[in-house]
């Protein structure tokens, strides 16, 4: 390593220079900032150096003491380490170098819960914390991201002016703001996280219809997303689904997409969410089903099996393709809204149960620009909660929900069509069913509370009297 004894302090620290790490590294030190990197593989510091521009104040340690010293009191280090075990392990090490009056930041994908863990600990030793959940992946990191940061507001104030330079900006407004006290920051990424399943999960769905029901080739599909993209679908995930139509594969020349086997991964983002909603009783209709899907996919071998001897109908749509393509549109975009109204009322929720003091407002403001589920209709979702922050629930500002009212019939024929089409598109047909659950006065919960007395005694209210009721029912 180079002598440091020449260089100034550091104004922040970075851990972890993967790609990510070392993106966003560089990221701070192109507005002007002086950052000071650490990795325990040495060829990753050796990389951050050897990328450094000659404008890039950018500095890196061969160990974590060395590291530490590089950066000027009170320090403030930042995390960008897999989630679980290994930010644990590097917290313990900074312990042993770091001062009481000091910050860290996590910048992984922590689970909220454990964020909530380490700030207890932590700021009982005397130190500041944020958990900050961070959006757009390589490029983002590089170009400008969308940061949630939460903890505490003295920790975040003594970096603001770095974030807020970094971050994605839309309007000339920074997509980074203070979101809240504890564990908020990573609970609002987890959410993005399951909505970014959900939307993706109904992005398929409409690919699966236009690719099985109307036999389109990846040219075709290609077109189609991309016209999605210059319209009201306008978001990075309809971009780049346009995008990986047109991408050939190497090893045969044949479209990527054709020769990409078909069993979606996780990383567990999406099942934190679903388990959270579950804990706080939040429908998350397509957030749930999302998961579940990619937990199907699992099972190609299985899938296999049963597609021999599981018949159904063949998926051949003979309508008119151009309305049903419409339609296809149509039924998207409804269910995107419907989808982002369950994040939106999950962290409307956890915001009341965990005391974050969420502005929802602000939420969608910093996902306009630089996260994965940034879209045109999020300045929608900004408009409608900062003409109402006590939005109860997005379908029910008037701009939303006309939204969806004037597209519910192409989504309930998109449905019906794919059911009788044999096609799965359970998101589709989620987002469908919680819109007619949500508008419906009288739901037949009313019998399973019956059959709940029936065989366990557990009572039910009635529509006529308050209090709680029991019923010796039938032949007991």
């Amino acid at each position: 390593m180079a002598d440091h004894d020449n260089h100034k302090k550091c104004d922040i620290g970075l851990i972890g220079l993967g790609v990510m790490g070392r993106n966003f590294a560089q990221n701070m030190a192109d507005h002007g900032f002086s950052v000071a990197g650490y990795d325990r593989d040495k060829e990753k510091n050796q990389a951050l150096m050897s990328e450094k521009t000659k404008q890039q104040e950018l500095q890196a340690g061969h160990d974590l003491k060395e590291f530490i010293g590089l950066l000027s009191r009170p320090r403030a280090v930042m995390m960008l380490v897999p989630a679980g075990n290994p930010v644990d392990a590097v917290i313990d090490e900074l312990l042993l170098y770091l001062e009481p009056g000091d910050l860290i930041i996590d910048s992984g994908n922590s689970r909220f819960t454990d964020t909530n863990r380490r700030i207890r600990s932590i700021e009982d030793k005397g130190f500041l914390y944020l958990g900050m959940g961070m959006s757009g992946g390589e490029s983002g990191a590089r170009r400008g991201p969308s940061l949630m940061p939460g903890g505490t507001r003295k920790g975040y104030e003594r970096i603001a002016k770095i974030l807020e330079a970094a971050a994605a900006h839309v309007d000339d407004d920074p997509c980074v703001a203070y979101l809240g006290p504890g564990s908020s920051g990573h609970y609002v990424k987890m959410v993005h996280n399951g909505i970014e399943y959900a939307v993706m999960q109904l992005i398929s769905e409409t690919y699966d219809l236009m690719k099985q029901g109307l036999r389109m080739e990846p040219e075709e599909l290609h077109s189609v997303f991309d016209r999605m993209n210059r319209e009201e679908l306008n978001s990075y995930l309809i971009e780049i689904t346009a995008d990986i139509f047109l991408q050939k594969d190497e090893k045969t020349g044949k479209p990527l997409i054709d020769v990409i086997l078909d069993e979606a991964r996780q990383k567990g983002t999406g099942e934190w969410t679903a388990w959270d909603a579950l804990d706080l009783q939040v429908p998350t209709f397509n957030i749930d089903i999302a998961v579940m899907m990619r937990d199907m996919s699992a099972y190609k071998a299985l899938r296999e099996k049963a597609g021999q001897v599981l018949k159904g109908p063949k998926p051949n749509f003979e309508g008119e393709r151009e309305t049903f393509v419409r339609r296809i549109k149509n039924a998207l975009y409804a269910a995107m809204i419907i989808a982002y109204t369950q994040g939106m009322a999950l962290l409307a929720q956890a915001s009341k149960t965990y005391e974050y003091g969420l502005d929802l407002e602000t939420v969608a403001r910093i996902w306009r620009g630089g996260c994965i589920i940034r879209a045109a209709l999020l300045e929608n979702i900004r408009s409608a909660y900062q003409s109402n922050p006590n939005l109860e629930n997005m379908l029910l500002d008037d701009q939303l929900g006309r939204a969806v009212i004037d597209r519910e019939k192409d989504l309930r024929h998109i449905v019906c069509t794919g059911a009788k089409l044999g096609l799965p598109i359970p998101g589709l047909m989620m987002a469908l069913s919680y819109f007619d659950a949500f508008r419906s006065s009288r739901l037949p919960a009313n019998l399973i509370m019956a059959q709940r007395d029936y065989f366990g005694a557990h009572t039910y209210a009635r529509v006529d009297s308050a209090g709680t009721f029991h019923t010796k029912w039938g032949k007991q």
